[in-house]
C-alpha cells in the first residue's frame, strides 16, 4: 500500500485531464458558467464598473479527457486583472482577451467566451420628467481561433408590445356596437382616431448584437430596440407617464416579428457604415398574457444578406448564424 506521501505525489503530478477518455469524442464546448465578476468598462466615453456574469468554453480533443477547470475563472481574473487594471476596455475586447488568454492557458484550438454586464442608464420619465435609472444588460462575446478572433458587441433589453390581432378584434366589435348605437362609419372611424382600441400586452425582451470591429455605442442598440417595441418601460411611473405608455403602445401595436423587422432595418440604418461581412443578430421573445406559451422571432446575418432582403432582391434561403460567423465559415 502506497504511503500518504506517495498517494499525494500521485494526486498532483498525475494530469489526468490530458489522459485518454473512455468514449474518444471530440466535444463542442467544454467550460464554466456563472463566473461572476466586477469588471470596469469603457464605453461611449465614460467608463463604470459593472457585475458581468462570464461563460468561457473551449473545443476538446476527441483524445483528451478533460480540460483544467480551475483555470477558466483563473484566466479570467488574470485577464482582467493584466487589462482593466491597467487599461479600461470595451466589453467585447475584453471578452476576446480573455478568449485568446484561455487558448494560451489551455492549449486548445479554439476559445469562446460571453460576457454579460448589468448595465445602468438613467433615463427621464416620458411625462414628469423624473429621473429613473433603468438596467440593461450589456453582451460581449468573442472567440479565438488561433490567430484569428471575431466578437460581438450587444444588448438585452425590455420593452412593451400591444398585440395586433386582439386590437383588431376589439376594434370590429366596437365598431358594429357603435353603428347599433347610431353613429356612422365618419363618426366611429374619428372615435378609433382619438380612442385606440383596447389589446392584450406583452412584456417583451429584445436582443441586438452587432459583430463588427467598428465601435458601436450601447446606447444607440437600446433605442433601436425600444423604439422596434410599441412602447419602453421604466422602473419608475407617475400615472401622466403611466397613461403616455399605455397610450404609446395602443397608437402603436406590433407583433414580435414586426419588432424584429424594424430592429435590423435600424441597425443598418444607424450604422449605414457596415460592410457587407459584418453581422447582425435580433431576437425578441414576447411573454404572453392570455396564453400559456410565449412567442419568438429572431433574424441574424450578414449585412449582405439582410441589405438584399431589405431591397427586396432575392433573398438567400439561409442565414448565416452567429455560430458561424464567430468561425469566419
Amino acid at each position: 500500500m502506497p504511503s500518504m506521501s506517495q498517494a499525494e505525489t500521485t494526486i498532483f503530478t498525475n494530469d489526468l485531464q490530458a489522459a485518454e477518455p473512455d468514449v474518444s469524442l471530440a466535444l463542442t464546448r467544454a467550460g464554466v458558467t456563472g463566473v461572476q465578476k466586477v469588471i470596469r468598462i469603457h464605453h461611449a466615453g465614460t467608463e463604470l464598473v459593472y457585475y458581468a456574469d462570464i461563460d468561457a468554453f473551449v473545443d476538446l480533443d476527441p483524445q483528451q479527457k478533460g480540460v483544467h477547470m480551475s483555470r477558466f475563472p483563473e484566466t479570467v481574473s488574470e485577464a482582467i486583472d493584466e487589462v482593466v487594471i491597467g487599461e479600461s476596455l470595451h466589453v467585447e475586447d475584453l471578452a476576446e482577451h480573455i478568449a485568446a488568454q484561455i487558448v494560451e492557458r489551455q492549449e486548445a484550438v479554439r476559445s469562446e467566451v460571453t460576457i454579460r454586464a448589468k448595465f445602468p442608464v438613467t433615463r427621464r420619465t416620458p411625462v414628469s420628467n423624473l429621473p429613473t435609472q433603468e438596467i440593461y444588460h450589456l453582451i460581449g462575446r468573442a472567440l479565438a481561433n488561433g490567430s484569428k478572433a471575431r466578437r460581438m458587441v450587444g444588448v438585452e433589453v425590455r420593452g412593451l408590445n400591444a398585440c395586433p390581432c386582439a386590437q383588431g378584434l376589439v376594434r370590429d366589435h366596437a365598431a358594429v356596437r357603435l353603428r347599433e348605437a347610431g353613429y356612422d362609419d365618419g363618426q366611429i372611424g374619428e372615435i378609433f382616431d382619438l380612442l385606440p382600441a383596447a389589446t392584450h400586452n406583452q412584456r417583451a425582451e429584445a436582443t441586438l448584437m452587432l459583430g463588427t470591429t467598428r465601435e458601436v455605442d450601447a446606447r444607440d442598440l437600446i433605442v433601436i430596440a425600444e423604439q422596434s417595441m410599441s412602447a419602453p418601460i421604466f422602473e419608475l411611473l407617475k400615472r401622466p407617464d403611466e397613461l403616455a405608455v399605455v397610450e404609446q403602445a395602443h397608437l402603436h401595436p406590433r407583433f414580435v416579428e414586426d419588432s424584429v423587422r424594424l430592429m435590423v432595418a435600424g441597425a443598418l440604418e444607424r450604422y449605414a457604415d457596415l460592410s457587407d461581412g459584418c453581422f447582425v443578430l435580433a431576437r425578441q421573445v414576447n411573454f404572453e398574457t392570455i396564453h400559456n406559451h410565449d412567442v419568438l422571432a429572431e433574424r441574424h446575418g450578414v449585412v449582405r444578406e439582410l441589405r438584399a432582403d431589405l431591397a427586396g432582391e432575392a433573398s438567400e434561403s439561409r442565414h448565416t448564424t452567429a455560430e458561424e460567423w464567430l468561425l469566419g465559415s
